[in-house]
Order: C-alpha cells, then structure tokens, then sequence
C-alpha cells in the first residue's frame, strides 16, 4: 500500500511529515507573553500536528515593547531567537525541537557577526538554514528570523 505524504515547500526546501491522516490535522494557535505581540494579522506561532511553524521574529524588547532598531547585528540576533525561544516554550518545546530557519538579513557582510550568535542557539544539530539578503525588513530592523520546529 503507497502511502501518501503532506509535502510543505518552505525557501527551496521540501519538508515531508507524516503520512496523511497519521496526524492531528486542526490548527492550533500558540502565543507567548514572554515574546512580542504580533504586529499584524498573524499568530506567532501555529502548531498543525506535530509540526510548529513559528512567525518571523525581529528584535522588540517584549518587557518594554521597544524595538531595537539601532542594536548592533549581535543583540538584535540575540533577541530574535531569545523571542523565538519563548515561543517554543509556550507549547513546551526547546530549540532542540527546531528543524529548519530562515534567517533574513539587510546586509550579508553582518553575517560572521550574525551566525556567531546564532550558534550559541543550536549548539548539538543544529538545524537546515537558508540565509538570504532582502531589501529591507518590516520597522527597518537588521535580521528577522523564522523557523520550523517538530514536536517529538
């Protein structure tokens, strides 16, 4: 018997989940107090089955709900996967549940600056990653991070 499979294409790359029907198929929204609140008509998180599909993050202080706009590269990356973790933590995951980002940038020569910070986060498997050069970032932040994470 050929099983069928959900198929998700996220930037280039193709996540497979369970076998449809196999997992709980509502949608679930998650929130967090200890991250900032969504700035738009988004949740910061939903989980459908097993997989968590977590909003971009940018740098605001979620205590004082100040952006951090003029931040170096380091503290708002920091912040941005502090944000993410809160997240995650809502629904009781870590950031060894995460198995993929996209990490957004304003400028790719912050990189070296931008991925020693983000391996601090993910020091044992670390997760897929595509990082790209956009434009420009909503509130004119310098890094906006989104990612994928898998309930065990």
């Amino acid at each position: 018997m050929k099983a069928v499979y959900n198929a998700i294409f996220l930037t280039g790359a193709l996540l497979l989940t369970a076998p449809v029907g196999a997992q709980e198929t509502a949608k679930k929204v998650i929130s967090s107090a200890s991250a900032p609140e969504a700035i738009g008509p988004y949740s910061q998180a939903i989980r459908a089955g097993n997989t968590v599909f977590l909003a971009g993050q940018i740098p605001i202080d979620p205590q004082t709900k100040q952006l951090m706009k003029d931040a170096s590269i380091e503290d708002q990356t920091r912040l941005v996967l502090n944000n993410l973790k809160a997240v995650l933590e809502a629904d009781g995951l870590s950031m060894d549940h995460i198995v993929s980002t996209t990490v957004y940038m304003k400028d790719l020569n912050e990189f070296g600056k931008m991925n020693e910070v983000y391996g601090t986060f993910f020091k044992t498997a670390p997760p897929a990653r595509a990082t790209v050069e956009v434009a420009r970032l909503p509130r004119d932040v310098k890094v906006e991070i989104g990612a994928i994470a898998v309930r065990p």
